[in-house]
């Protein structure tokens, strides 16, 4: 009898499952929103995962339950692990992941590097920190936010009103959580693996950029890492799998500043859009990590398939949502190019697949990876 994993959220990072789990004889269940998702090809059930029913239902048909997104709310996953279902990883990790005021408590309670930080409920706590971090900051809601979302950039108390609006009607005590603006050269993503039985391993360090606060371009293994940076990102992200006790993929995205120093931005407590380039750049792609973690299966090997591998987002799509018409004059160009699309409707901003291009040469390939990503884009 196959293995069957169920993967609760039907989004992009479900979808890129599914093949992983085809070689491996995994029989995978995707519990999806809706209709018209993008691991639509997976879905065996459709339902909130809000409702606790629909969620035990569900889990009932697999051997162990994993996650396309953090946002399953905590009574939903507790109730999960009181029926005795596999749920990895556990609702202890994932509060952590889901709650950024939560997220910057423990690192700091575990002595990690992460930026001068406080929790704030009101304009006036919001002014005295800006007054002791020269005068603008970032400030972020503690839940819900992803690729941009939910983080500004502030002067002012009034910059943020609307959300302390938000705060004080939630009626519960919640807060946001306001950073130092911390002046990063690059930023930077180690992404590792950890089983339940306490294996863990780890990819090679990679440099992101962003667009609008979306992840743009991901290349691997990042410049000038070798040695210090990279040994201390790995150390960081196994000690925050360790300590925390995650299961499956963990993404740790970094800040790198001019005098060297490493700090913690967010956490991904699943495969993450910068780690896509180990599809086709790297012996174990994340995907097929993560199915073999949470399963608390032996773990493949992290090298890479050649010295370089650079990942493109393709963001928005052509103007015209013709996707399909693109890809001869794309596919003919740069045949050496992986194209991964999602499902998805082309729109303004939106990430709607990705290119992956490796070899030996970076300035080659990240040439070839943008030029080949462009064809999508108007």
């Amino acid at each position: 009898m196959a293995l069957r994993v169920g993967v609760i959220g039907g989004g992009q990072l479900a979808r890129m499952m599914v093949p992983a789990a085809l070689e491996l004889g995994i029989d995978i269940r995707v519990l999806a929103e809706g209709p018209g998702m993008s691991a639509g090809i997976a879905a065996t059930a459709e339902g909130d995962y809000h409702d606790v029913d629909t969620v035990l239902a569900f889990a009932r048909e697999v051997d162990v339950v994993t996650f396309d997104h953090e946002h399953v709310p905590q009574d939903v996953l507790r109730a999960l692990v009181d029926a005795g279902v596999a749920v990895q990883p556990g609702p202890e990790p994932l509060a952590v992941a889901q709650d950024k005021i939560t997220m910057r408590s423990r690192l700091s309670e575990l002595g990690l590097p992460v930026p001068d930080w406080a929790a704030v409920h009101d304009p006036d706590e919001l002014r005295v920190f800006l007054d002791d971090h020269g005068g603008r900051a970032v400030v972020k809601t503690a839940r819900g936010g992803y690729d941009g979302k939910g983080v500004r950039v502030v002067a002012d108390p009034a910059d943020v009103e609307d959300w302390f609006i938000a705060v004080a009607e939630a009626g519960d005590g919640q807060a946001l959580l306001v950073e130092e603006l911390v002046p990063f050269t690059r930023e930077l993503a180690q992404s590792v693996a950890r089983r339940p039985s306490g294996e863990v391993v780890a990819w090679p360090l990679v440099e992101t950029v962003q667009q609008d606060g979306v992840c743009a371009e991901v290349f691997a293994p990042a410049s000038d890492s070798a040695g210090r940076i990279a040994d201390l990102t790995e150390e960081i992200a196994v000690r925050i799998a360790e300590e925390l006790g995650v299961t499956g993929v963990l993404a740790v995205e970094l800040f790198q500043t001019a005098d060297e120093r490493i700090l913690i931005n967010e956490l991904a407590m699943r495969p993450h859009n910068t780690g896509h380039w180990t599809i086709d750049g790297a012996t174990t792609s994340q995907f097929e990590q993560h199915l073999r973690a949470v399963l608390d299966l032996p773990l493949g090997a992290t090298g890479m398939h050649a010295p370089a591998a650079v990942m493109i987002n393709v963001l928005g799509g052509p103007a015209d949502g013709d996707l399909a018409a693109r890809y001869p004059g794309a596919l003919a160009a740069f045949p050496e190019a992986k194209y991964h699309f999602y499902g998805k409707a082309p729109r303004p901003g939106r990430k709607i697949g990705h290119v992956t291009v490796v070899g030996d040469d970076l300035d080659d390939v990240v040439y070839r990876a943008r030029a080949a990503a462009a064809h999508f884009d108007d």
